[in-house]
């Protein structure tokens, strides 16, 4: 067999294991004051975005979520939700996106099923998530930390059911945190659910390498 067709083990020199998160360091390296989010009155850069995704890192490690532990959330389209997408894949976890349109039963079974750790959530949801809640076992209930949105609808916001806010998490994070790469490029990065609506939902598990390649291919299609 040709010298170039023979396998070579992977080391430093050769190979770097795929991530989407990878995008968003490049992005606050090359235009770290360009504004990244507009949220009402708040502005983010690349740059700050960056950081507290790193924070939110440090803190849920420091909270003892593991490389492959379940982290959920329930959000809106907030600079959270940004974060958490970034933040999360960073401390080896694994992000399981909850569609806001799910029922309580619904809620429950994911968390159920997917064995979440940490939820965070926006007290849009606390309605609906109460009682997806109550259906937990006291010892089983995942660790809520709270989003409380400034831009939503008073009708609609409701009750923190959490002991701790997401700021109050992120001011646990170091904000030095240096993430590195997946030991794996084929370790999960996102669990998500389908809809559910012949049966109970099921799991489609996204690992770091597809989601580059799919991120990558949309940035080339959009030209970007």
């Amino acid at each position: 067999m040709a010298a170039f067709n023979s396998e070579l083990p992977k080391c430093d020199a050769n190979h770097v294991a795929l991530s989407p998160v990878q995008f968003l360091e490049r992005t606050a390296t090359v235009h770290p004051d360009n504004v990244a989010v507009v949220h009402g009155p708040r502005r983010l850069t690349w740059r700050q975005v960056y950081d507290r995704s790193r924070r939110l890192a440090s803190a849920l490690l420091r909270h003892g979520i593991k490389r492959g532990d379940c982290v959920s959330v329930l959000l809106s389209n907030t600079p959270e939700h940004l974060e958490c997408m970034h933040g999360i894949p960073m401390s080896g976890a694994v992000i399981n996106p909850l569609n806001t349109r799910l029922d309580a039963q619904n809620i429950y079974f994911c968390m159920k099923h997917s064995g979440c750790k940490l939820l965070i959530t926006d007290t849009e949801f606390s309605e609906t998530l109460s009682d997806a809640l109550s259906k937990f076992p006291p010892n089983e209930r995942p660790f809520i930390v709270d989003v409380d949105d400034d831009l939503c609808d008073p009708k609609v916001r409701g009750k923190k059911l959490g002991s701790i806010s997401y700021d109050e998490l992120l001011a646990n994070g170091d904000p030095d945190y240096q993430e590195a790469a997946p030991p794996d490029e084929w370790d999960a990065l996102a669990l998500c659910y389908t809809s559910g609506t012949t049966a109970d939902p099921k799991g489609v598990v996204l690992h770091h390498r597809g989601s580059y390649l799919n991120a990558l291919n949309n940035a080339v299609t959009w030209g970007m």
